[in-house]
């Protein structure tokens, strides 16, 4: 049994794995006001929520975009499973050939989704990551990572909007019934949803224009159940694709 935790800016996902069985997934939000003993207890609640025993965890593996953050993780994760953490990082065997300018710079979200990717479908294809930002990753036919785009996550613009104008307010995130909205609430859930998957399309089309094909598209992050059923475009959504890829990278570097 294989506890992983993926960091991002916004949430912890939290999952655990027997080989390619998800055991449980679940969403913490990311906060660095918290303590490491904190952490711990929400993990050990985790763990008592499914009825598994922590102590039973064979390995644990961190991923993290919040550097500032992961030695607090990685220290409630031995107070609960009394095991040290594997980091992805540099020197961690992915089986993904990264062929960027600068391959330190690839965050440890995006190498982990490609490396789930590459395991579960054929590439070439297009990995979109929704959280805090919006990514856009590109893997060719020879499996290597070769670039992609970055933009502003859907809750991360529409708080812009929100904090850059006086009269616009905070809003639930789920579609209005028509495109154009007849009240200032309707109207901005159409530009955050629609705008959105608007925009996801978009990219998925300059990029099948870019690589001279159509490409398979995968979606995953917390926000992408609520923007894929509007797009035009064919998205496959797999909301376990981080975690899946942190088992795999797991077993290829454990000793």
């Amino acid at each position: 049994m294989i506890f992983a935790v993926d960091m991002g800016n916004s949430n912890i996902v939290l999952g655990c794995l027997d080989g390619k069985k998800l055991i449980f997934e679940e969403r913490l939000a990311t906060n660095m006001g918290k303590t490491s003993l904190e952490y711990a207890i929400m993990f050990k609640n985790l763990f008592e929520l499914y009825g598994k025993i922590p102590t039973e965890v064979e390995g644990c593996i961190i991923s993290s975009v919040v550097p500032q953050l992961t030695d607090t993780i990685a220290d409630a994760v031995k107070k609960v499973c009394g095991k040290s953490s594997m980091i992805v990082g540099p020197g961690i065997k992915s089986g993904i050939n990264i062929v960027i300018d600068n391959p330190a710079q690839l965050g440890a979200d995006l190498i982990v989704g490609a490396v789930a990717a590459v395991d579960e479908y054929e590439p070439p294809f297009i990995i979109i990551d929704m959280g805090t930002a919006t990514t856009f990753s590109y893997i060719n036919e020879k499996r290597q990572f070769i670039g992609g785009a970055i933009m502003p996550g859907v809750v991360t613009a529409l708080n812009s909007l929100v904090s850059g104008t006086s009269q616009l307010i905070r809003i639930s995130l789920d579609a209005p019934k028509k495109i154009i909205g007849s009240n200032t609430i309707d109207s901005m859930k159409s530009g955050t949803i629609y705008g959105n998957a608007a925009m996801l399309d978009g990219m998925i089309t300059r990029v099948e224009e870019e690589m001279g094909r159509e490409l398979l598209t995968i979606a995953t992050g917390g926000l992408a159940k609520l923007v894929v059923p509007y797009c035009k475009k064919k998205i496959v959504v797999d909301d376990s694709l981080l975690i899946k890829g942190l088992g795999i990278i797991y077993e290829k570097n454990r000793k």
